[in-house]
Formats: C-alpha cells, structure tokens, sequence
C-alpha cells in the first residue's frame, strides 16, 4: 500500500523543513510547524538535516536559502536542495549568502523555466559555479550578513507583533455580533454604542476615470494605493477607500485633495462622525465576507450605505480613531525600519557579490 506524507504528518516528532519554511538566511516555522511520525523519520534517516547544511527552495522563491542551525539539527527536508559544505574549504553561511543574491537567484530562475519546468532541480544545482575566497574571509562575511540577518529576523517579529496587536484590538474594542459595548472601552466612557445604518453617518461616492486630465500634483490612487498625479480633485475632503472591485478589503486613508479611480469609492462621514473611527471602523469590517461577485471580488454603493453597526458617541470615536492612529504611525515606523535593514542588506550583496 502506498503511504502519502500527510498520514505522517504528527503535532510533535521530527521537524519537515518545507519550502514555504525558508526565508533569505532564516527559518520561519510561523504557528504550524509540521512534524513526521518519528518511524517514518527513521526510515528516511538519509534526509536528515545536521547543522551547517545549507537548504535551498527548489520551487515557489526559487533559489532562497538558510542555514540549519540547533532549532533545526535533525530535521528532514524531503523538497529541498541540500548542501553540506566541505569543511574548510566552503563556509556555510557564506555559501547561503552567495545563494540569496539576485545573481544566484535570476540564474537559478532561468535554469528552471528555460525549458518549461517550474522546478530548481539538483542536476542544475550541481551546474552552479560559487566563488570560492579565503575560507577566514568567508567566515567574516558569513558573520557579517548573519548579523544583518538577525536584525531583520528581530526588526520583523517586532512589526508581526505590532499587527498583531492593532489585530487583537480591533477585535476588542468593537462590539461582538449581537452586543452593544466593546470588551475593551477607555475610561470615562460607558453609554451602550446604537446600531446606527452607514447611509446616515457616511456618504459614499464613486471614483471617476481619470485620463483625460493632465499631470500635476494631486494624487490619484486605486484599489493598490498611489498610481501618478494630475491637476484636478476629486474631493477636497479627507476620506476613506473602500475598493468597489479587485482589492475590496483594504482601506486607505485619503488625505484631500485626490482623485480615485472608478474602482475605488471614497467615503466621507457625515456631521458628528470621526474620520479617523471610520477607517478604522472600515479596518474591523470583514469586506470580503460582502463580496457580491462569483468572479473578481466586488461591492456595491447600495451594500455599503445598508450596512448596520454599532457606533459609539462622537467622543468616543474620536478617542478610538486616535488610539489606532498611534498604532498605525507605530506600523509605519517598523515597516520603515525593515525596509531600511533589508535595503541595507541588498546593497551590501551587491558590493561583496558582484
């Protein structure tokens, strides 16, 4: 009988390292780590990783690469390509440094789609030259961008820590289904939140094509974000985003003036109304739960305006909005911390790997 890898699939046991697991330089388990029944493991013991080995993705981010470390010492990589360096010949972490180049990686793309495959086999692997320095200064530089590694590791954890939290807050601080209080209020605060329907506390309008204007200075932003600048408005209102097909679950902040795209609305509250608390009330609202469509996700004017919530005194939303607009400034600043660490990083593979 034939056993597949999912009947030894186990929540303990000997860690699979799959492809979706390796980022540049590190592992990411997330919260779903797999683990192999441990006589299934033994029977693949040839697959077992040691520390030092270098594992490489061999289909999805081809050519990304990490270098096993104690977390991952004896773990099983069946989908990947392993390496195990010469000792004192090739450093391990110098090795995955050249590997997660752009140099490495376009090759390695190359090889895998030039006759039509969608994989990065070993016998093209086997095909790759590496260069080879001083086995000191490999060290020093496997050091170095090891480093440069953890930092992004540490500067990313902090930003997935942050979401998660503005995640967990937006779950707290909004009534549950059949509720009219938060579980989670500021002090002061304690009259129940009214069901109020969005046609009277927000006006939602439609975005316009805009190519027949010409460049200038005010943005136009779609679905995606910012596309270019031409010199007409379309509100001279600070507003919200809400994408009216495409990309219907993430809304933006549209500071006046602007002008959206015809697949993006923009709402503007209504008197008594808190933008702020709006975009974030439209952060809590499960959009895709609404779409209308069977093929590209959609929404309409009319689903938007017959939406009921609850919606607490104008006071309250404003303190809300503030609240999550200190997260969100808190996000900005870590995405721009990582970005700069991973802007770093690359330059520094260009100038030591050419």
């Amino acid at each position: 009988m034939v056993t597949t890898m999912t009947e030894n699939y186990r929540n303990e046991g000997t860690l699979l390292i799959r492809n979706s697991d390796i980022k540049e330089g590190r592992f990411e388990f997330a919260q779903n780590p797999i683990y192999l029944d441990e006589p299934f493991a033994e029977a693949n013991n040839t697959r077992r990783l040691q520390r030092g080995d270098v594992v490489t993705v061999h289909t999805g981010d081809i050519g990304t690469s990490a270098v096993i470390g104690d977390r991952e010492h004896g773990a099983i990589g069946f989908a990947t390509i392993n390496t195990r360096p010469f000792a004192n010949i090739l450093e391990s972490h110098f090795l995955s440094t050249f590997l997660n180049t752009e140099t490495h990686k376009n090759w390695a793309v190359k090889m895998s789609t030039g006759d039509g495959r969608s994989n990065y086999n070993l016998k093209d692997f086997n095909t790759l030259q590496v260069p080879v320095i001083q086995f000191d200064e490999q060290l020093k530089i496997g050091t170095f961008f090891r480093t440069l590694d953890t930092l992004i590791a540490n500067q990313k954890r902090k930003l997935d820590g942050m979401k998660q939290l503005k995640k967990a807050y937006l779950q707290q601080m909004f009534p549950q289904a059949g509720e009219t209080t938060p579980k989670v209020r500021f002090s002061g605060f304690n009259a129940p939140w009214e069901m109020r329907r969005f046609s009277d506390i927000l006006k939602v309008n439609s975005g316009k094509d805009y190519k027949h204007l010409n460049a200038g200075s005010i943005p136009v932003f779609g679905t995606g974000g910012y596309m270019l600048s031409i010199d007409e408005s379309l509100s001279s209102v600070d507003a919200v985003g809400i994408g009216r097909k495409g990309t219907i679950d993430k809304p933006q902040l549209l500071k006046a003036p602007f002008w959206t795209v015809d697949t993006l609305f923009f709402i503007i509250p209504k008197q008594e109304n808190d933008l702020l608390f709006i975009f974030t009330l439209a952060q809590h609202i499960e959009w895709a739960k609404m779409d209308e469509s069977t093929g590209v996700p959609s929404l309409s004017k009319n689903n938007i305006e017959n939406l009921s919530m609850c919606i607490p005194s104008y006071n309250e939303q404003i303190a809300i909005g503030v609240f999550f607009q200190a997260i969100d400034k808190n996000i900005t600043n870590q995405q721009t911390q990582l970005d700069s660490l991973i802007q770093l990083k690359s330059a520094y593979l260009q100038k030591m790997f050419v």
